[in-house]
């Protein structure tokens, strides 16, 4: 029966290993100066403004994983919505929007 506690307390003792976050998940600063919410939903990612004059406004859904993701955000002025990719690399994203694959705008937001 001592050895059992032993064996009980041993691992116990071991660290149990976190799951790291995707990297996207986190505050992030667009390039206007707002602020954005990146969380999990629905099987992937939504963005969402938390400052500025849409504040609560969701603008983007994206999947993938690993620092690299394709989806969609829309433009809260004109309420227009784009296929879009995310790359994140460090604290930076790496976001970009496009009509029909041709027209393309970039932004990169650091991490807050």
């Amino acid at each position: 029966m001592k050895r059992m506690s032993i064996v009980i307390a041993a691992l116990a003792a071991i660290p149990t290993i976190a799951h790291a976050e995707d990297p996207i998940i986190g505050n992030w600063k667009t390039e206007l100066g707002d602020t954005t919410a990146i969380t999990s939903c629905g099987g992937g990612y939504c963005i969402t403004l938390k400052s500025g004059k849409h504040a609560g406004k969701q603008i983007g859904t994206f999947k993938g994983r690993d620092g690299s993701y394709e989806g969609r955000i829309t433009d809260p002025d004109a309420n227009k919505t784009y296929d879009g990719s995310v790359t994140v690399s460090g604290n930076a994203l790496k976001l970009k929007g496009c009509v029909l694959k041709v027209v393309c705008e970039s932004q990169t937001w650091p991490r807050l």
